[in-house]
């Protein structure tokens, strides 16, 4: 099989994004991660299989779906359309039928050809902008045989690339990708060890492993910091973070990442509990003070998004 017949779940082809990288950008967003970060703001990237996602107040209440679905899935109760999930194999055949596009398919599977050409689309933005494509999740090294033949395909047409990892991956497949990848968007979310595995279910000890092999390396780093009042955002986070762009030398950039909550409705849509319920914006005086703490304890140019 040809590295253009390798086919990949992908769940978004964000086009014109502007975060994820140098330029104007397409982001592919992959599905499946080993972290479940309770601020996660793409809960749907978590799982490795599609979903369906469903809007109750987007149904006309056709009845399409439930002649289509062949589990019965969809019912009627006391004039309510009834989604029951845990007899779905998620086939995605009664959202094909949805016109009102109150359910819908998150995962679709596509070879690295079908990708390759969609994100080609925006070829003049990318040489005008310095701009390219960034590989995203979900954490893609979940997908290791998809993502190194997609960021092949890109660099068949000279493409400037960019991957968006948690770090939590085996050391060898860091190894293989880089001469694939020009910048690595590297999230560090939180210092202490303990801390990170309540909020994501992993400790940071092969996070922190990989992230200084790639110093080593010598590549591209941006360190990427989610940051989410009554979790990470204390200041002893917050040194933490100056303490690891001090202490790898390749790390040319710190993006702080306020929190913001549309995770929160996007867990909804697939069925799923919120951790963070309650949380919301935060306030821009906020972000910039955390920005000031950072900056004063590194030389390394510190921004928010």
């Amino acid at each position: 099989m040809s590295d253009n017949d390798v086919t990949g779940l992908v769940f978004d082809i964000q086009k014109f994004s502007i975060h994820d990288g140098p330029g104007i950008r397409t982001t592919v967003f992959l599905k499946g991660c080993p972290l479940k970060c309770a601020w996660c703001h793409n809960p749907e990237s978590q799982e490795l299989r599609s979903e369906i996602s469903f809007l109750p107040e987007k149904c006309i209440g056709c009845g399409f779906c439930f002649k289509t679905c062949p589990y019965g899935c969809h019912v009627m109760e006391n004039d309510i359309h009834v989604f029951n999930r845990a007899e779905c194999d998620r086939c995605g055949l009664c959202t094909e039928e949805c016109y009102a596009q109150a359910l819908e398919l998150i995962g679709k599977k596509m070879t690295v050809d079908e990708v390759v050409a969609e994100v080609m689309k925006d070829l003049p933005f990318y040489k005008t902008s310095g701009g390219g494509m960034t590989v995203s999740g979900g954490e893609p090294l979940s997908q290791f045989a998809f993502t190194t033949a997609l960021l092949r395909g890109a660099k068949q047409h000279e493409l400037h690339t960019c991957i968006e990892t948690s770090g939590q991956g085996p050391s060898e497949r860091f190894l293989e990708l880089i001469p694939l990848i020009d910048i690595f968007l590297y999230d560090y979310k939180e210092t202490d060890s303990g801390l990170h595995a309540d909020f994501t279910g992993f400790p940071n000890p092969t996070i922190l492993k990989n992230l200084e092999l790639l110093d080593e390396e010598g590549v591209h780093i941006v360190l990427r910091c989610p940051l989410i009042p009554g979790k990470n955002a204390r200041e002893e986070h917050l040194l933490g973070i100056a303490d690891i762009a001090n202490r790898f030398s390749h790390i040319e950039q710190v993006d702080l990442l306020p929190y913001h909550p549309l995770g929160k409705s996007k867990s909804a849509k697939i069925g799923k509990m919120y951790p963070m319920e309650d949380a919301g914006f935060v306030d821009e005086e906020i972000a910039e003070e955390w920005v000031a703490t950072v900056s004063s304890h590194t030389d390394t140019p510190v921004k928010h998004n």
